[in-house]
């Protein structure tokens, strides 16, 4: 399900779908949160959504602990896919509370820190 958390604090985000329409959370994400969708919380988090990513066309970039980034979740990955302009777009691939389920959401001003972390740290890797 693609659906935000609690941001940091107790501000509540609004919900992101993804279709067409909405530019921040595009097509290109259905194919992975629907491979992410039968996650049981058995496998390493990471390792699947590594697979998963690599399936749609990007590439895991990082994940970090949660605490203290976001109120609702365990874990955070920071993925690049590819996106319909032809470049790589920053995704968020967040592991809830329970460590069951996996849902997709696009950086917001909350999260939008980490997409710039993972832009600085992409160009230092191109760099080398």
């Amino acid at each position: 399900m693609i659906a935000p958390g609690l941001a940091s604090g107790t501000q509540a985000r609004s919900p992101r779908r993804a279709d067409h329409a909405d530019p921040l959370l595009p097509m290109e994400l259905l194919e992975l949160e629907l491979s992410l969708d039968g996650y049981d919380g058995k496998s390493d988090f990471c390792e699947t959504v590594r697979v998963a990513s690599a399936k749609a066309g990007g590439e895991l970039l990082f994940d970090l602990p949660a605490e203290g980034l976001m109120d609702d979740c365990k874990r955070i990955a920071v993925l690049r896919i590819p996106s319909s302009e032809q470049k790589m777009r920053v995704v968020l691939a967040v592991l809830d509370h329970s460590g069951t389920e996996i849902r997709m959401e696009a950086p917001d001003p909350a999260t939008a820190h980490l997409a710039r972390f993972a832009e600085a740290f992409v160009k230092v890797l191109e760099r080398f």
